[in-house]
């Protein structure tokens, strides 16, 4: 066996003191076994881009570039193509946000977005509350700029908004820079904040005078109930993210936000900064794409695609864990977060379900602080059904002895406790 090679880094005391605090992303990490070909991966968020079709793409951009090549090759406004964004408003009235062009600024993703945000928002020591479990990325993107986060739990209806009240009673008026929260489908919940708590979540910012980051990338992904409208809809004041990479193509790396307009003359600065301007041709290929193509029924396909892979996996769910196992139904979105008993650490469980073929998150990487060790989160989007079924399966043996071993305990426990009771 050859053994672990030590790299000796001679830069060591010249990284920026935050550095140190900058998450690796646990999806990102489980790439490399994600993608053998004997390994079902139920790990990463990845659109299933096979139903977009290349070849239509394929003609728009090369369009784009016999057409516009004066644009789409050239540098672009910092703001966005004006128009993608015409482009964006509409689809932020679709579901009841009425905006202008000039509200929109277009990002490298929302992830760029969130971590602009950051950027702008964040000194070291800062507080900022998210859900709790809350999206990997965004503390990956919070992480360099060195916050405190304090995260809110949640229930069915998703974060406990009387837990969040108790809170900000607590740290007092300007005690957090930002609440950061994924309404619809969250990730890596699968769970929707209710009409009830949207509303007391808003009342709350205003009442103590805390912006609200609502980012929005499965809204459109819903499978099944009835549309619920985005915090953005109820208060204009929110800071809203949205992206094209759950509904046409991630590779693109195209998202928005929109935002007050002093917070948005500061993203704006933050942006200028950071990339100057983003791909006009990627802009110039999502601009065709959202208005010569129907790319309606292309999302009816996808949302139905991800409907049947919801079922199988939660099907699948139900037939092969046992009732130790607690876990979501999303109605809409990517993922399920299933809960195992306490004593069973997913982390270290990984390697050996990597070798029975199968891939997760551990739940720990949604917590600041290594909450959720007992947790996964199982993405559905992208493998087919009968590799969800068969990928759960493969999980389930590889819990059984864990499992096995907890049920022994029980039993233990209970046959003490009635030797004491008889004595």
């Amino acid at each position: 066996m050859g053994t672990a090679r030590v790299v000796f880094d001679r830069w060591e005391g010249r990284y920026a003191a935050r550095m140190a605090d900058v998450r690796s992303s646990a999806v990102r990490d489980l790439f490399g076994a994600a993608t053998r070909s004997d390994v079902i991966s139920l790990s990463g968020g990845m659109p299933e881009i096979s139903r977009v079709p290349a070849d239509v793409v394929a003609r728009i951009a090369a369009a784009g570039v016999r057409e516009d090549a004066r644009e789409a090759l050239q540098y672009g406004s910092s703001e966005g193509r004006p128009g993608l964004r015409e482009v964006i408003v509409e689809l932020m009235a679709e579901i009841g946000v009425r905006l202008k062009a000039e509200q929109i600024i277009v990002t490298a993703g929302a992830q760029q977005a969130l971590d602009l945000l950051a950027k702008v928002f964040i000194d070291p020591g800062d507080i900022v509350i998210t859900e709790g479990p809350t999206y990997l990325g965004a503390l990956q993107a919070f992480s360099a700029y060195q916050p405190k986060v304090i995260c809110i739990p949640m229930d069915a209806e998703g974060m406990r908004v009387d837990v969040l009240e108790e809170q900000l009673r607590e740290l007092g008026p300007r005690g957090a820079k930002f609440i950061y929260t994924i309404p619809n489908f969250q990730n890596p919940a699968g769970v929707t904040l209710s009409a009830q708590r949207r509303r007391r979540l808003l009342e709350l910012a205003r009442e103590y005078d805390i912006p609200v980051i609502e980012d929005d990338p499965y809204g459109r992904l819903r499978f099944e109930g009835g549309h619920l409208k985005p915090l953005r809809a109820l208060d204009d004041e929110v800071i809203y993210l949205g992206t094209f990479s759950k509904i046409f193509a991630p590779g693109l790396r195209l998202g928005w936000v929109t935002a007050p307009r002093p917070i948005m003359a500061k993203i704006l600065l933050a942006k200028q900064a950071a990339d100057l301007c983003g791909s006009a041709y990627a802009q110039v290929t999502a601009e065709r794409y959202f208005t010569r193509t129907r790319w309606r029924k292309v999302l009816q396909d996808l949302v139905r695609t991800y409907s049947e892979r919801r079922d199988a996996m939660v099907e699948a769910l139900h037939e092969h864990l046992p009732p130790e196992v607690r876990f979501t139904r999303p109605e809409g979105g990517f993922f399920v977060w299933a809960e195992l008993p306490a004593f069973i650490d997913t982390k270290s469980l990984l390697a050996e379900a990597v070798e029975h073929g199968v891939t997760y998150t551990p739940g720990d990487a949604f917590y600041p602080d290594g909450r959720g060790k007992n947790c996964m989160r199982l993405a559905f989007c992208y493998a087919s059904p009968d590799d969800l079924r068969e990928g759960i399966r493969r999980l389930a043996e590889v819990l059984e002895d864990r499992l096995e071993l907890y049920r022994a305990f029980q039993m233990a426990g209970h046959f003490s406790e009635e030797v004491r009771s008889a004595s």
